[in-house]
């Protein structure tokens, strides 16, 4: 199925729910201190033939670090579980319409995956269209999916270093500026407040506009205008991997698809004690 945008209308996923490549993810996820239940709010209504996909499951459990990427075999078990195939041409979305999303999306690039969109505005779009739902949990026949690790999109904590020092990746923070300044402290418990040094702040706030990724140029304009060159290569990076994927989706819909996202992020930099750390604005 040729869809090169990895953004796709809910006109067009209404046109292509019954077309048996294409499987829809929802890959609702929320901060613990909203309070909300993601599987919950899944059973009580979701896009038809919706599958769920909990990034707190289907992650690495060798680390305490939250929803990790998990080893590719592993992946591989959990999407085949879902009713992916090699085929498959996989829609993403969520509930808040544009934030988790971009996660998983991620998560199957990285797994070499490239059939993958998420739906423009999410959930909250489909529902305001007046698009049906439907209740209760689906449990697909299994996929035949496999997955092929692309290093290049994923970054750790030493490539960060590397970076820091050699200044051949730049280093792009999509936490809220307050976060990035360290004027407040971290939601995580005991991790450090501030960025890395000489890390741009491009908050996935102002990638998004009412639940739906915004424009080419307005992506271009708040990126280009945080001091990023789009010419060079980018690491993103955030609280625990989530918004830092939300941001390599923006910039993947501007032409920059080979973005690697720091999979600890702040979860893990803010915690190392021998980290270099900056405070105040970029």
């Amino acid at each position: 199925m040729a869809v090169s945008d990895p953004i796709v209308s809910a006109a067009w996923l209404a046109d292509h729910l019954d077309d048996p490549q294409v499987v829809v993810i929802d890959a609702s996820w929320h901060m613990p201190a909203a309070g909300r239940d993601a599987r919950a709010e899944y059973v009580s209504g979701h896009i038809p033939g919706a599958v769920f996909f909990d990034i707190d499951e289907v992650c690495d459990h060798s680390t305490t670090l939250p929803h990790m990427l998990a080893p590719p075999a592993d992946f591989a078990v959990a999407a085949r579980r879902l009713g992916i195939s090699q085929n498959s041409f996989v829609v993403v979305h969520d509930s808040l319409g544009l934030f988790s999303a971009a996660r998983v999306w991620w998560n199957f690039r990285v797994m070499g995956h490239g059939a993958v969109s998420v739906l423009d505005g999410g959930l909250p779009r489909w529902i305001a269209e007046g698009r049906p739902l439907e209740t209760g949990w689906r449990t697909p026949s299994h996929g035949d999916f496999k997955a092929r690790s692309v290093p290049a999109l994923v970054a750790d904590k030493h490539a960060v270093r590397r970076a820091l020092e050699t200044g051949g990746s730049q280093i792009v923070d999509a936490r809220a500026a307050d976060r990035f300044s360290g004027a407040v402290p971290e939601p995580r418990e005991g991790l450090a407040r501030g960025h890395m040094p000489g890390a741009r702040n491009v908050p996935w706030s102002a990638m998004v506009d009412g639940g739906a990724l915004r424009g080419h140029e307005a992506l271009k304009e708040a990126i280009v205008a945080a001091g990023v060159d789009l010419a060079r290569p980018i690491v993103t990076t955030c609280g625990s991997g989530v918004s830092a994927a939300l941001l390599a989706l923006a910039l993947a819909r501007i032409g920059r698809d080979d973005v690697a996202v720091y999979d600890g992020s702040w979860a893990e930099w803010g915690a190392l004690i021998d980290a270099p750390i900056s405070t105040g604005p970029a």
